[in-house]
């Protein structure tokens, strides 16, 4: 009689939030949020290292499944798959690093010299319909002050130069550091994260092949494009024995990867230095160079190696890539495009389950 009366008791202990084993749960739910936002305090410094190694991982994984079937040795495998990703991108960015020093200070001495010989002022002479608007220009932009900061900031900028490539070198040997456990190890981590998520394995394979294809899109039809956009500026630039070729070819590439923006921010006002320099022909030609070939060439190339992967509006990725760029900075031109598609999956997720329930 005595144990039939004091079950209820210990039900209603039980179901209250006082109750002991209540406390615990909130307690270790609290411990566990700490632990993540102490954990992703500590990732923070470490981002962009993480961003462009799992990006690596991404897009070399089948060198590496197929090297692990040949040598049947997963940590030989992901050494070999290291070293030759390394070799693809250190062996041209030393290369091109060293270049873009020469040219920047080369080409700027030279631009100056050019401006400061005031030969451009006598084609402007020789140019009455033109002269009045482009000497309007040169008033209020200051043509030849601007090229003077600019050198000057070149030259004062050297040290620091120098001191930034250091750090990137050792940013570079970190990201191939966890590049090797990401290679190794990748069954391991997606296993993992596949037993700690809510989601069924079939919305987890959907979901990893979501931002798997959203990796690719982002890559190959930004960064490639891009390099192709400004491989082609630079080329035109070299042809025309335009000042630092490489290093305005670089930045056409980098402008290009921003949706809105592009390589005409240079080729536009090359063509406009082109002309003041009395070079008519040279200016018609780069002109046409950048609108009928580097301006098309993301129209020919990019469904080529995007197709339908990344599945985003135009206005959607522009704002990822942009927001990503002002939150995460160098990293968010991955990382942007990654959390919005994640973002839309889970949305799509919850979509899928609420249809189903309402239809059962």
């Amino acid at each position: 009689m005595n144990e039939q009366k004091t079950k209820p008791v210990n039900t209603m202990f039980d179901n209250d939030w006082g109750s002991r084993n209540h406390v615990q749960t909130l307690v270790m739910m609290m411990a566990t949020v700490l632990g993540i936002y102490l954990c992703y305090k500590m990732a923070l410094p470490f981002l962009p290292v993480l961003v462009w190694a799992l990006t690596l991982a991404v897009l070399f994984s089948p060198w590496q499944r197929w090297l692990e079937s040949k040598l049947k040795s997963p940590s030989l495998a992901a050494s070999i798959a290291v070293l030759l990703i390394g070799l693809i991108v250190v062996i041209p960015a030393v290369f091109v690093g060293q270049q873009l020093l020469l040219q920047a200070v080369k080409g700027t001495q030279l631009i100056e010299a050019k401006l400061a010989s005031e030969e451009w002022q006598h084609t402007l002479e020789a140019q009455p319909q033109l002269a009045p608007i482009l000497d309007n220009i040169e008033q209020k932009l200051d043509f030849t002050g601007a090229a003077k900061a600019f050198a000057t900031w070149v030259h004062a900028s050297a040290g620091d130069i120098v001191k930034a490539s250091v750090v990137q070198v050792l940013g570079l040997c970190l990201i191939f550091y966890v590049l090797f456990f990401f290679l190794r190890d990748r069954r391991l981590i997606l296993d993992s994260a596949m037993s700690l998520s809510p989601l069924s394995p079939s919305e987890m394979n959907n979901f990893y092949e979501r931002i798997g294809d959203t990796i690719h899109a982002t890559v190959y039809g930004t960064f490639a494009v891009a390099s192709v956009q400004g491989f082609l500026g630079g080329l035109m630039f070299w042809w025309l024995d335009l000042p630092a070729p490489l290093l305005w070819g670089l930045i056409m590439g980098l402008l290009a990867v921003i949706p809105m923006l592009g390589a005409f921010i240079i080729w536009a006002p090359a063509a406009l230095f082109l002309v003041l320099d009395g070079d008519w022909q040279g200016a018609l030609i780069l002109t046409l160079w950048g609108m009928l070939v580097v301006g098309t060439i993301d129209n020919l190339l990019r469904p080529i190696l995007v197709g339908n992967r990344l599945r985003l509006h135009t206005v959607l990725t522009f704002l990822s890539v942009v927001g990503g760029l002002f939150i995460f900075g160098g990293a968010g031109l991955i990382l942007g495009p990654v959390t919005l598609v994640a973002t839309i999956a889970l949305l799509e997720i919850w979509a899928n389950r609420n249809s189903n329930e309402i239809s059962s």
